[in-house]
C-alpha cells in the first residue's frame, strides 16, 4: 500500500486528487513513473508539459525529426488522359517540325538532285500508299535513281550509309539481270545464226538439184 509521502509526492507533481494518486500508486506497485503514465491514460492529467509535472520524456531532450516515408509508401500519381494527350501532341509537334526541316533527296545517275520532298510528306505517302510507294522506290533504284536524306538533324548520321548500301544492292541486282539477259540474247543470236546457216545449206542443195535436173533435160534434147 502506498505511503502518505509517495501519495503526496505524486499528487503534487501530477496535480491530481489524493484518491486518484493513491489509486494510481496502488495499481502500479508504488512506482511514481508508472503511476503518472497510468493517470495520463485515465485522462486524469494532461500529457502536455507544464512546470513541476512529471513526464515520460527527458527534460530538454529534442525529439528526432520524423523520418520521411519510404519511396514505396508513395502511391504513383498517374497522369490524367488530358495530360497524356498534351504530352503526345507536344511530341508529335516536335516530330513534324523535324520532318519539315529535313528533306528526302532524289538524284539520278549522279547528275545532281532532281527532286526534294520534306520527310513529313514522305512519311504520309508511305502510310497512305505503302505498297505503291515502296514499289516505285525499288523500281527507281533499278533505273539508276539514288536516294538520301539531308538536313541539320540528319547530316553526319548513318542513315545515308544505309541508303548507299541499299543502292549498291540494287546495282548488283540490275547488273546480274542485265548479264542474264545479255547471255540469253547471245544464245538466241547464236541459234539464229545456226538456223540461217542450215537454211542457206538447204537452199544451196536445192539449187544444185535444180541445176542437175536442168542439165539432164538439156542432154536429152
Amino acid at each position: 500500500m502506498a505511503t502518505l509521502e509517495l501519495v503526496e509526492k505524486l499528487r503534487k507533481h501530477a496535480n491530481v486528487s489524493y484518491d486518484d494518486a493513491r489509486e494510481a500508486l496502488d495499481a502500479c506497485g508504488d512506482d511514481i513513473l508508472d503511476a503518472i503514465i497510468y493517470l495520463e491514460r485515465k485522462g486524469k492529467i494532461s500529457t502536455a508539459k507544464s512546470a513541476g509535472t512529471y513526464t515520460t520524456e527527458k527534460q530538454g531532450a529534442k525529439k528526432p525529426p520524423p523520418k520521411p516515408p519510404k519511396q514505396d509508401d508513395y502511391e504513383p500519381r498517374g497522369e490524367t488522359p488530358g495530360q497524356l494527350l498534351g504530352r503526345f501532341v507536344r511530341w508529335l509537334g516536335k516530330v513534324i517540325q523535324a520532318g519539315n526541316r529535313n528533306v528526302f533527296v532524289i538524284e539520278w545517275n549522279g547528275k545532281g538532285d532532281i527532286s526534294t520532298i520534306p520527310i513529313t510528306l514522305l512519311v504520309i505517302l508511305l502510310i497512305v500508299a505503302l505498297p505503291l510507294s515502296m514499289t516505285l522506290l525499288v523500281i527507281g533504284l533499278l533505273f539508276g535513281y539514288r536516294y538520301r536524306f539531308q538536313g541539320r538533324d540528319i547530316n553526319g548520321s548513318s542513315v545515308n550509309d544505309v541508303m548507299d548500301g541499299v543502292a549498291g544492292v540494287a546495282s548488283d541486282i540490275k547488273r546480274k539481270v542485265q548479264d542474264a539477259i545479255r547471255e540469253d540474247v547471245d544464245d538466241i543470236m547464236e541459234d539464229i545464226d545456226e538456223i540461217k546457216e542450215e537454211i542457206n545449206d538447204e537452199l544451196e542443195d536445192i539449187k544444185r538439184r535444180v541445176k542437175k535436173s536442168m542439165d539432164k533435160d538439156d542432154d536429152r534434147g
